[in-house]
Formats: C-alpha cells, structure tokens, sequence
C-alpha cells in the first residue's frame, strides 16, 4: 500500500486523535536546535532548510523563535505545496529529487525530521550527499530506529538499527553535537574538545 500524503494523512496524524508530535514537543525541538546551532555557530541563524517538510511546523515556531529568518522547506506531497507552499515558502520535492535541484545556497540549519526511516536504502544513499552539501552549520536529524518504541504512523516505517544511520551520518563527514543534531564538519573541527559528546 503506497501512502498518500494529502490533508487526511495530516489531519489523522497532525489534528486527530492519532496526532504525533504536538506543539509543545516540536517547540522544544526547535529552540533546542536553534539555540545549539547558534552556540556552534556563534551567531544567530539567518537561514533554515527543512528536507521532507510536510505542512512546515518548524516554519511556525522558527518565525516566532526567530522571526526574519529565511527559511525554504521541500515535500513530496501535493496537498501542501497547494495549501502552504505560497505562506510558508515550501517548494515540491522527494528526497530522490535535492540532487537535480541543484541547491547552491548554505543554511546555517539543516532539518530532516521523521523522513529517513520510511525510505528505502538506496534512495538514502544517494540523496544524503545532497542533504549535507548545503549544510553550513548543524543539521537536525530526527529519526526513528530499531531501538526505539515507536507509536505512530508505522507504514512503510524501515526499523534499521541506531548504529546504521550513525555511520552514514559519520561517513558524510557530520559529528554529533547533541539529540539528533550533527555539525558540518568545519563547525566540529573549530568545536572546543568537550563541546562535543
């Protein structure tokens, strides 16, 4: 069964009583990210890019956390390039699709939450390089593993162990700064020895 990411999808797991991820959870997330991405950074950011975005809630907190920051956002889904593509700068996308996008613009955050662990191998590894191409500053990668309890939309959900994505995420030269937030490779090495787990 091939899933439909249209307003049902999202009123079921967004709106309903099936809802995952409310607001208060994603807030934390954000001024979590934000804040540690800054540290590293030392500076405020000035530009987001969030990779399988759905209707864009790190749009939502981002402007009120940091209102004047940039931010794009990318989705497969029809329904919300419709709805919010216009208001919350979302742009039509697959993960398979950043490379042909030729995205030349450095973002000091890069988001990908709850994305990774519905596709499949082969369209992870090649589309990671392009995810990590523009990352000037940290990236949020939020994803579930084998390890985890998962409650939610578990269709089409690929239950790969911790340790495979930590090596992908290693091999495309990332370093763990904090929960789920990984730092390009130039911000790890100007990073002090115990900024770093």
């Amino acid at each position: 069964m091939t899933k439909k990411y249209d307003r049902a999808y999202f009123d079921r797991w967004y709106r309903g009583r099936f809802r995952i991820g409310p607001e208060p959870e994603v807030r934390r997330k954000v001024t979590m990210a934000v804040a540690a991405t800054e540290h590293f950074l030392r500076r405020g950011i000035r530009n987001v890019i969030d990779i399988g975005c759905g209707e864009a809630p790190w749009f939502t907190h981002l402007s009120e956390v940091r209102p004047g920051v940039r931010y794009v956002g990318y989705d497969p889904s029809d329904y919300v390039v419709e709805r919010f593509g216009a208001s919350r700068n979302i742009h039509r996308a697959s993960f398979a699709e950043l490379g042909a996008l030729n995205i030349r613009e450095r973002f000091d955050l890069v988001v990908c939450t709850d994305l990774l662990h519905y596709l499949h191998d082969d369209e992870i590894l090649s589309g990671f390089p392009m995810l990590v191409r523009p990352t000037r500053g940290a990236a949020f990668l939020e994803v579930l593993t084998r390890e985890d309890e998962v409650i939610g939309d578990t269709l089409g959900l690929i239950r790969r162990p911790s340790a495979w994505y930590r090596q992908l995420f290693h091999n495309a030269g990332l370093t763990q700064a904090g929960p789920y937030l990984w730092l390009s490779s130039k911000l790890a090495s100007d990073s002090a020895a115990l900024e770093l787990p």
